[in-house]
């Protein structure tokens, strides 16, 4: 699988979890609420992000016995930059100039 297989969602929440220093779920939820202004409930939060971690793209470390944290791997972060620089090449030839 890439980043390709991945859903919107998904890659929002590889994006948010590279712009924070290992983030907690509820941050990452929070995040997210406040930029999508959407409810994000927690049947759609978690999952999501174990796919990421199934798919090595993101490390889940724990807190305390009640909180997880969420880290990209190196393949999340190369993932990411891949997939940037191949949205680049298209932003780049567009009406965006």
């Amino acid at each position: 699988m890439t980043l390709f297989d991945l859903s919107g969602f998904q890659r929002d929440l590889l994006i948010v979890i590279a712009g924070h220093d290992q983030p907690s779920g509820q941050q990452i939820k929070t995040e997210l609420e406040e930029n999508l202004d959407e409810e994000i409930n927690h049947g759609r939060l978690y999952p999501n992000l174990d796919v990421l971690v199934d798919m090595g793209y993101v490390e889940k470390g724990q807190i305390d016995r009640r909180t997880n944290y969420y880290e990209l791997t190196d393949e999340g972060r190369t993932a990411l930059r891949e997939r940037r620089e191949w949205e680049d090449q298209y932003l780049r030839e567009t009406a965006f100039a």
